[in-house]
């Protein structure tokens, strides 16, 4: 992401903050060395960043905002990190422009998962960067059991690839929810060599290892 890097944040990210100017400065100064191109300064930042505490958040989420992809990620980084940060800030950044945007997001839902992420998360899955779909994936078993009627609506629609049934089915068997027994006894007999290793996999981690009994058998 290198080639992103130029320079430091906007001046408007530390703008409409109630505090006094003081402040305002050291969150710029933070978000200067967040952005500004070298990766260990960069992550340095971070424990700095975060014992502003709520102070910062405005600033950071202006930031994600910014017309560089690089700043956008850092900024989902910090985010991440953040006790403060709320699900519904990060999702809008599912659909970012950039594929690295949309990965650090996804990754940033398994830190702060919740239900309302499922229907942003379930339709990553397909997303054209295979990272982030497995990383989506990684997020619905990280919201657990809610994530799994929509899970096993993404395995009964056909035209879905088979990617993204991959995906879905390796996150309904870390999930081990008894609901999706019928999808992986089903998926056995796919033509996928991956699909039937993860169905088989569902199986073990619900202790149903010892028989397999294909439909129609």
């Amino acid at each position: 992401m290198d080639q992103h890097r130029a320079g430091c944040a906007p001046d408007s990210t530390a703008r409409q903050i109630n505090m006094p100017v003081s402040s305002k400065v050291e969150i710029q100064a933070l978000l200067t060395e967040l952005t500004g191109g070298d990766d260990s300064r960069a992550e340095n930042s971070i424990p700095a960043i975060l014992e502003l505490g709520m102070a910062v958040m405005p600033a950071l989420l202006d930031l994600t905002r910014a017309e560089e992809a690089d700043f956008r990620w850092w900024a989902v980084r910090a985010l991440a990190a953040s006790p403060h940060t709320r699900t519904e800030d990060l999702l809008p950044l599912l659909s970012d422009s950039a594929p690295e945007v949309r990965a650090a997001t996804a990754l940033a839902l398994c830190e702060h998962p919740h239900e309302s992420a499922i229907e942003a998360l379930i339709k990553t899955l397909a997303d054209e960067d295979s990272l982030t779909a497995g990383l989506a994936g990684n997020a619905l078993v990280k919201i657990g059991n809610p994530s799994v009627p929509s899970l096993l609506n993404v395995m009964n629609d056909s035209p879905i690839g088979i990617r993204t049934r991959c995906v879905a089915l390796r996150a309904l068997s870390e999930i081990r929810d008894h609901r999706a027994i019928p999808v992986m006894m089903k998926s056995l007999s796919d033509e996928s060599a991956l699909i039937q290793y993860w169905a088989k996999e569902g199986l073990e981690r619900l202790g149903l290892d010892m028989v397999y009994i294909l439909p129609g058998a």
